[in-house]
């Protein structure tokens, strides 16, 4: 067993890094374990995050998320000293799967790939199983992707997360890498998308940039985040804040199962002059909340609500990780990782 080193970014340091060492076997409670129930708080941490897990019966669905072959899942082996783990919470909308986190890994196989091999490793068990029962598509949990790396003979480990906050997931993912720090002879974890003043600046300059032509006046640009109960949960009103101090003044942020929730947005749009409302997901992939709690048609979708209200409403289900922007955001954050591991 070698000795390694556990790098770590944390929400309070900014981009500074702190060095953990980490000793001991490896713990049978993982972070995928932890997500098996989706009702548990770090499951509903960083559903964005992500995505909220679908649990129907794959014989059960009546929609086409398309085509799971078209998605790399990164798990061969052989792959060299160095690998890039890129973890996500996961989604099973297969098009959404590719267009977000698949393209931020290869945003980042693009920057890193000649020295780093880039693999995937989901936290929610329920879309892993959900996706191998369905598209018979087989991805990688946490734990499967560390040991995946052990047995390839991998030296040095970079762990890039594509969670949107520092949260309980996050944290839980730092936790479950220290139990495997010695089996590599450096690790390095890289920091979620909005941890600095300067990722919020980026991100917002993200998705104003991607909604500027319904920027009208006449529009309320929404965006839905999925929120948590965690002190975490404050980003969704710093972003608020931001966006008006700088003057935003059209756009306005929400989420599904926190604060500013949907009664608050609309409260606000309707203290407005505005005949049109734009939806857009706050979360990195466009899955389960993006294509039913806010664009589905149910009683309670924030679709449903805006149109109540007599707003003529547009609902744009990209996930933030289609673009480019945000792509680059953890291509900065990857390398701020790499950088420390090599000091």
């Amino acid at each position: 067993m070698r000795r390694g080193k556990l790098v770590t970014t944390l929400l309070c340091t900014a981009m500074a890094l702190g060095m953990l060492t980490g000793c001991g076997k490896e713990s049978d409670s993982t972070t995928t374990e932890s997500t098996t129930e989706v009702t548990t708080e770090a499951a509903t941490e960083e559903a964005t995050v992500l995505d909220a897990a679908t649990d129907e019966d794959a014989d059960d669905e009546n929609y086409d998320t398309g085509d799971a072959t078209l998605d790399n899942v990164r798990n061969q082996d052989e792959i060299g000293d160095n690998e890039l783990l890129v973890v996500s919470f996961g989604t099973s909308y297969n098009d959404s799967r590719r267009l977000t986190i698949g393209a931020i890994e290869d945003k980042l196989d693009d920057k890193f790939g000649d020295t780093y091999s880039v693999r995937r490793g989901f936290t929610s068990q329920i879309i892993i199983d959900h996706v191998k029962s369905r598209d018979d598509i087989a991805i990688d949990n946490v734990k499967e992707a560390l040991d995946r790396a052990v047995d390839n003979g991998v030296k040095n480990l970079v762990v890039q997360p594509t969670h949107l906050m520092n949260g309980i997931e996050y944290n839980e993912l730092v936790d479950e890498i220290a139990n495997y720090s010695d089996a590599f002879d450096s690790v390095s974890i890289g920091e979620p998308l909005l941890t600095s003043d300067d990722d919020f600046d980026k991100v917002i300059t993200a998705i104003t940039d991607a909604t500027a032509e319904y920027d009208d006046g006449e529009t309320a640009i929404c965006f839905m985040g999925h929120g948590t109960e965690a002190d975490s949960n404050e980003v969704y009103a710093k972003m608020q804040e931001l966006l008006t101090e700088k003057g935003y003044d059209n756009y306005y942020v929400g989420t599904v199962e926190a604060t500013p929730s949907l009664d608050d947005v609309l409260a606000l749009v309707k203290a407005g002059d505005y005949k049109r409302v734009v939806l857009r997901p706050l979360m990195i992939v466009a899955g389960d909340h993006a294509n039913n709690d806010m664009a589905g048609d149910e009683d309670d979708s924030w679709k449903s609500a805006f149109e109540d209200a007599g707003y003529e409403v547009i609902c744009v289900v990209n996930g933030l990780g289609e673009l480019p922007a945000i792509q680059d955001i953890f291509v900065e954050h990857a390398q701020a990782a790499i950088d420390a591991a090599n000091k």
